[in-house]
């Protein structure tokens, strides 16, 4: 498999070298499996002459050649991390250079992987137009507002599609370099995984914090802190736009614009963040944390918290310990 990383200025270091090293570790333990086991032929390529990671490095890179036919396209993340510093980011001369190499690319038949703040330039080149995508969770706001023609999930950790695959967050690299390793070999993969004491993970859910989230529109940072002081209550649509002073049919479009789900999958959300609060520290019996959450029953609760986060509330306690 001949797999490119376009790597750029100011990279995210981390991304770069878990990639090259899952890839890297892959190539050396296929000799301990019999048969014929696929090999990674990876080169790093840079669009500018000289490339700097974000902590200062210099990364050695290749120059993209006309004669240069890759497989897969690597997009490790940019170490940009708020929107003040990812939008100008976006509209740098290397940047924009590098998506018109995806494009390219794209158009020449290759498969394309980002991760992280990698896939918000795969975004810009409009190849998610359309398609279901993952990405970091923080950003997720910025992501539904700049790319509306974009299905976003970020509660999912890996997205596949017909372009190539998206990933979560920062250490979503891992997942992604492990996804691609399994694609070519699942035994390979387990053996990788096995020796990194890694695995793929396929919720980024877990780890969200919904009030990072809800900070990035003032209407929803208003709902945010009136629904954490009501989550014993059931949730009623028009009773939080009362409280908010604004109308039921507001408050549901600027949930689905910012979150990207209803006022109630939100309320949700912080009901599971409040229970998995609880289930660490106080002590707490399930019925008694569903109590305290709004919920009828333990039963019912942990239901969600299965569908939410996929952990039961065993898996959740041993987590915490």
């Amino acid at each position: 498999m001949r797999i490119v990383v376009l790597a750029l200025d100011g990279l995210f270091d981390t991304g770069l070298a878990v990639t090259l090293d899952s890839l890297g570790a892959a190539n050396k333990l296929a000799a301990r499996l019999p048969g014929a086991t696929p090999r990674f032929d990876v080169t790093v390529v840079g669009v500018r002459k000289r490339v700097r990671s974000g902590h200062g490095f210099a990364i050695p890179v290749q120059p993209i050649t006309p004669n240069l036919k890759p497989d897969w396209v690597i997009v490790p993340a940019l170490g940009t991390t708020t929107p003040d510093l990812l939008i100008p980011a976006l509209a740098r001369a290397d940047v924009r250079q590098a998506i018109a190499q995806l494009q390219q690319w794209h158009a020449e038949g290759a498969l394309i992987a980002a991760s992280c703040i990698g896939t918000f330039l795969v975004a810009e080149a409009g190849l998610l137009d359309h398609r279901q995508a993952t990405s970091t969770w923080s950003l997720a706001p910025l992501f539904r507002q700049r790319y509306p023609n974009v299905s976003l999930d970020e509660s999912r950790m890996l997205v596949a599609s017909d372009i190539g695959v998206t990933a979560g967050a920062a250490m979503g690299h891992l997942d992604l370099a492990l996804w691609l390793i399994r694609k070519a070999s699942p035994e390979l993969a387990t053996l990788v995984s096995r020796y990194l004491l890694a695995d793929i993970r396929s919720l980024q859910a877990p780890y969200i914090i919904p009030n990072h989230l809800a900070a990035a529109d003032p209407l929803i940072q208003r709902f945010e802190r009136w629904a954490r002081d009501h989550l014993k209550e059931g949730f009623s649509l028009q009773v939080a736009a009362n409280a908010l002073a604004t109308s039921a049919r507001t408050l549901q479009r600027r949930c689905q614009e910012v979150l990207g789900k209803s006022p109630l999958a939100y309320f949700q959300d912080l009901r599971v963040e409040r229970a998995q609060s609880l289930l660490h520290g106080s002590g707490l019996d399930l019925e008694a944390i569903a109590a305290e959450v709004g919920y009828v029953d333990g039963a019912t609760l942990r239901t969600l918290l299965r569908q939410r986060l996929g952990r039961g509330v065993r898996e959740l306690r041993a987590d915490l310990r």
